[in-house]
């Protein structure tokens, strides 16, 4: 029972595919402009606020990933991976913001007075 693999209907696939990817990069939360934005405002709740964003974008994720696992046909494949490339990129950013804000903490805090 082996399938023939149709090369010009995969490689439409995979434009379309990557015409989706390049279309879901813009909405990926951007943590330095949203602290970037707030004139005056409290950091702790704009850094909350991000958190919660990169959170949802994980559960998010997690139940498109569920959904498709069990079968439910309006998830496609591609929906599956860019929500979770969204969510992988979202984490590896808010990760180098906590690095950085580790970074700085320790260099004002060695500083003589």
């Amino acid at each position: 029972m082996s399938s023939i693999i149709d090369p010009s209907g995969m490689l439409m696939q995979m434009n379309a595919m990557k015409l989706q990817a390049n279309q879901g990069l813009s909405t990926i939360p951007n943590v330095a402009n949203a602290v970037s934005s707030t004139k005056g405002g409290d950091f702790g709740a704009v850094f909350k606020e991000a958190m919660e964003t990169v959170n949802n974008m994980q559960v998010e994720s997690a139940d498109l990933k569920t959904r498709y696992d069990l079968g439910d046909r309006s998830i496609s494949l591609s929906d599956v991976m860019i929500s979770s490339q969204k969510a992988g990129l979202a984490m590896e950013a808010t990760v180098q913001v906590r690095n950085k804000l580790v970074e700085a903490y320790k260099t004002v805090m060695q500083m003589q007075i």
